[in-house]
């Protein structure tokens, strides 16, 4: 079971009231408590999610911790904030944080962080508390964040944003809630001419051009430090499987599954695919990538 220190700066940190309470809650290092209710996570409401349980279920089954996309995914997050991020002891807020592997990674880097999970579905961030203790986590719709103004210092949000269908809304809460100065790590799936069938099952609203994400970020009030791409020298072999694969959205849902599932399975297994991503992440430290399979910006608040 992971372990983290419990941090002082939830002491003062201004918990949101979840929804028909009154009372402030307080944060006890294994839950909150609301008035004299005893809460592990805190609930702000729910409403159709372009996410489900079953998926998660999937994901966790074919992929877990060990994918090297999201291996590749969470390490170039952590290297965002080392690079990014300067605060001595900062509060960082995960949205999307699933079964938490992204947040262990950031409590590696940062001990002295404060971290933050969430997500929308309340299913998998029961899994998350059970292995993370004395994580708060907080469920909610980032279109409508319960969080105040200006209270964290950076937000990660790796693959976050596709499932959202008024994504400008919820990237224009993450500006809200950030502090002047601090940084979000926005990912999201790359190439829209490529929707397939792995899109559709995962309930993708969309993939995204850079520069179309990049003009989002900058309209919502950030200044861009970072702009790259995930994936590029596995671009060739990707862009024909999803071409093969749009081949295949008029089969029925099961057969779907069973080819979607199939890929992450067989992916998640490629020594080729891990040592090109980690070729790729080496020399992605000082150079950007000009395409590839996902889009990385990172959005800097600035001080007023």
């Amino acid at each position: 079971m992971h372990q983290m220190t419990v941090h002082s700066k939830f002491d003062t940190f201004p918990w949101p009231n979840p929804m028909g309470r009154f009372e402030t809650p307080v944060w006890r290092g294994a839950g909150f408590l609301v008035g004299v209710e005893r809460r592990r996570i805190l609930e702000f409401g729910d409403a159709e999610s372009h996410w489900s349980p079953e998926l998660t279920a999937l994901h966790e089954q074919e992929a877990g911790v060990n994918h090297p996309i999201d291996q590749a995914s969470r390490s170039l997050a952590v290297e965002s904030l080392e690079q990014f991020l300067d605060v001595q002891e900062p509060v960082i807020l995960d949205v999307g944080s699933s079964s938490g592997y992204i947040l262990r990674e950031i409590q590696r880097a940062f001990p002295r962080a404060a971290l933050i999970g969430s997500d929308y579905l309340v299913e998998p961030l029961l899994t998350l508390a059970n292995n993370m203790p004395e994580l708060p986590i907080l469920q909610f719709d980032l279109r409508h964040c319960p969080l105040p103004d200006q209270c964290v210092d950076a937000v990660t949000a790796l693959n976050v944003l596709e499932h959202i269908d008024q994504h400008e809304k919820a990237l224009g809460q993450i500006y809200r809630i950030l502090r002047p100065g601090g940084i979000a790590h926005i990912e999201v799936p790359a190439g829209p001419d490529l929707f397939d069938v792995y899109d559709e099952l995962l309930l993708h609203h969309r993939r995204y051009k850079l520069e179309e994400l990049v003009t989002m970020v900058r309209r919502a009030g950030f200044e861009v430090l970072k702009r790259t791409h995930l994936g590029f020298l596995i671009f060739g072999p990707f862009w024909f499987v999803k071409k093969r694969n749009q081949r295949l959205l008029s089969l029925p849902k099961s057969q779907k599954k069973q080819i979607v599932t199939l890929q992450i399975r067989n992916s998640t297994r490629s020594r080729i695919l891990a040592s090109c991503l980690t070729i790729e992440r080496f020399f992605g430290r000082r150079i950007s990538y000009p395409w590839g399979i996902r889009c990385v910006v990172v959005g800097l608040k600035k001080n007023a």
